[in-house]
């Protein structure tokens, strides 16, 4: 009895609850774990896939050209180290001849993939590597092939004994260092082990390039057949690598108008600039150097504020030309095509990491203004595919007979198309039955590639203005056209009327370097526009005299035709010879007396004082102009002067000269 009321007087809320809060605590534990559990047993299903998936790794896959020509069932594979396309242009035309000998074969830039993997070429059959390979500026390889030059010099215990090479050399005898990179690779694969099965072919761009290689090739693959025990099919017609699509109603936000690399880059400019993303600069100054006479001499400065691009004295600026349009007009009306048709050129072999010859889907005009080169001679091998497009049956044979390695061929190229400077306009033009498909045209012509100028200015005095100066080039022809410089014309015709007149452009470093030591004398010879880089030098030496260093003596040799039509920079020059930042300025002027007078002989003049600089106070010279010529003689008035102040022999004085090259104190920046 006294049990109900104790139960019915506890207050309500004391009432003791079905779960305690650590039961509730507990509960929600439990069931986080049960959930936790099933569901991180079902997430490790699927990882093995995606495993597979990661093997092998992306980069290995994109490097590997073993990979990829197992994937294509090629055999022959065929690097270039190319500046200006030839060398790429060469490594086309070897990797199509290879189809006629049953052979597959691919171009392939060294750049792109993993060169450590020529050791495992063994491991396709009846395998060829061929290289192309170019030489630029003084012995050194192209950008390109910069790091398979590096690869071949740190890689002593490399075992390519498993490797069949042949090397074709691209150069100019006029440089010091005629064909050295080919040279080298050459030398350097047989030394890790590599079997040449052909020699290597050297290529003279100073004589005829375009002949060397033909005549090379003729017999390089009659060799390979020999070697491989393989025969030709005889089927020597036209293989089109790539295949036109028209495209009809397409965004036109989505064709390329010029760019080099990304799609509206020219629109949204993002940093870093360089060959593939150059920068948009203005032209904030177009002025005319020369007082009189026929040529034109030209002085611009490009605008680089806001880049974030930096150079050097001494660097190069490298510019992107457009063709003339009144050229381009005229292709289109010869040819009897719509040039503002939107198009895809697009590669037949879908595995090729070249998916078009120049950026598409873009327009004939615009691939025939930007991209393609239309006014150099075209090669032989345009000519040979060509000729099956021209109806009169004469015709045909000329241009298969120009494209031959026979001496009545060869003779024909010469005379008919480079010694009269015919383009592939004009060929058009006196060969009236030739009427090729526009689309195959724009598949056979290079590339136009960028022109390079020496910086004319310091980045010390000027950081956001890159100076450029040139000589505009235009000339008569034996067929009576008058043919102009691509660059220079399109460069004298960016004015700076109040629009913004601008200039695709990037840097491309150079070993044009003042010395080290401001102490140390230079010595500056260049001639008309050779001129270029020592204003830089100028304004550097004396941006360093007003920062109160202490400067070396800083002399210039520099030569032009008369004194008051063409002395460039004249004001500029004689201000700095006055305030003491050049120490001497000696000029010669060519025609303004009875016998010529070059730079040279002013040297030769004044060679107690070149040799003292030289021989005694370590001066560094530099030579910066025409290759063929002045830069040769130059060379020969310094051996001279070695010989009559120091009493050397030839032999001793040239030794003499190449060890100043050697030491990096006897720099060119040439051109032929």
């Amino acid at each position: 009895m006294k049990m109900e009321p104790e139960t019915h007087t506890e207050p309500i809320g004391d009432e003791e609850p079905l779960f305690s809060n650590l039961d509730l605590f507990l509960f929600s534990l439990i069931i986080g774990l049960v959930v936790y559990y099933f569901m991180s047993r079902k997430k490790p299903e699927p990882i093995p896939d995606f495993k597979k998936l990661d093997t092998p790794p992306v980069s290995q896959r994109e490097t590997s050209f073993i990979e990829k020509m197992k994937k294509t069932g090629k055999n022959i594979i065929v690097f270039y180290g190319s500046q200006t396309g030839t060398a790429e242009e060469f490594a086309n035309r070897l990797s199509k001849d290879a189809q006629r000998y049953g052979m597959k074969g691919m171009a392939a830039d060294p750049e792109e993939y993993s060169m450590g993997e020529l050791a495992r070429m063994s491991e396709i059959e009846n395998s060829l590597a061929i290289f192309c390979m170019a030489t630029y500026g003084e012995g050194d390889p192209t950008d390109n092939a910069q790091d398979f030059y590096d690869w071949l010099q740190e890689n002593d215990d490399e075992d390519l004994s498993g490797l069949n090479y042949t090397v074709f050399a691209l150069g100019n005898k006029t440089y010091e260092h005629y064909n050295a990179m080919g040279k080298y690779v050459d030398k350097r694969l047989e030394e890790l082990g590599a079997k040449r099965i052909f020699d290597l072919g050297l290529g003279d761009d100073d004589s005829n390039l375009e002949e060397d290689f033909v005549s090379w090739r003729e017999q390089f693959w009659p060799a390979v057949c020999e070697h491989f025990g393989v025969e030709a099919s005889g089927d020597e017609l036209s293989i089109r690598q790539y295949e036109l699509k028209v495209h009809n109603d397409l965004n036109m936000n989505k064709v390329f108008t010029g760019e080099i690399g990304r799609l509206k880059s020219f629109e949204v400019q993002k940093p870093p600039f360089d060959a593939k993303n150059p920068f948009l600069a203005p032209v904030t100054v177009n002025r005319r150097l020369n007082k009189a006479g026929d040529r034109h001499l030209m002085h611009l400065e490009l605008d680089i504020t806001g880049s974030k691009i930096r150079y050097e004295s001494g660097d190069h600026v490298a510019v992107f030309p457009t063709n003339d349009s009144a050229l381009v007009n005229r292709l289109g009306e010869i040819l009897g095509v719509d040039l503002d048709v939107v198009i895809s050129l697009n590669n037949l072999d879908e595995e090729s990491n070249k998916k078009h010859p120049f950026p598409c889907p873009t327009t004939y005009r615009t691939a025939l203004t930007h991209y393609l080169d239309i006014t150099n001679p075209p090669r032989t091998n345009v000519l040979y595919e060509l000729a099956q497009y021209a109806s009169d049956p004469k015709d045909q044979e000329n241009m298969r007979k120009m494209a031959s390695s026979s001496p009545e061929g060869k003779a024909l190229y010469q005379t008919w198309v480079l010694d009269s400077c015919r383009n592939i306009l004009a060929i058009l033009e006196d060969m009236p039955s030739l009427k090729p498909p526009v689309d195959h045209l724009c598949e056979l012509l290079p590339r136009l590639q960028a022109r390079y100028y020496s910086i004319a200015s310091s980045s010390k005095v000027h950081p956001n203005s890159i100076h450029i100066c040139a000589v505009v080039v235009e000339y008569s022809t034996k067929t009576g056209r008058v043919n102009k410089g691509v660059a220079t014309n399109w460069l004298k015709n960016k004015l700076v009327n109040g629009h913004k007149s601008t200039v695709p452009m990037f840097i491309r470093k150079s070993q044009f370097r003042l010395p080290f030591k401001a102490t140390n004398p230079v010595i500056m010879i260049g001639p008309g526009t050779g001129i270029a880089p020592f204003m830089g030098f100028v304004q550097e030496r004396g941006w360093l005299k007003e920062q109160g260093k202490e400067v070396g003596e800083t002399v210039l040799y520099f030569g032009c035709r008369h004194k008051n039509e063409d002395f460039i920079y004249q004001e500029e020059l004689e201000e700095a010879e006055k305030s003491g930042v050049l120490t001497q300025l000696n000029v010669a002027f060519s025609r303004d007396q009875d016998h010529k007078v070059y730079v040279q002989h002013l040297l030769k003049k004044n060679k107690e004082h070149v040799w003292k600089l030289i021989h005694t106070d370590n001066a560094h010279l530099y030579v910066c102009g025409d290759a063929r010529n002045m830069a040769k003689d130059v060379q020969t008035a310094l051996y001279e002067i070695a010989e009559e102040m120091e009493g050397m022999t030839r032999t001793q004085a040239t030794d003499y000269i190449k060890k100043l090259m050697t030491k990096g104190r006897y720099s060119q920046d040439v051109w032929s």
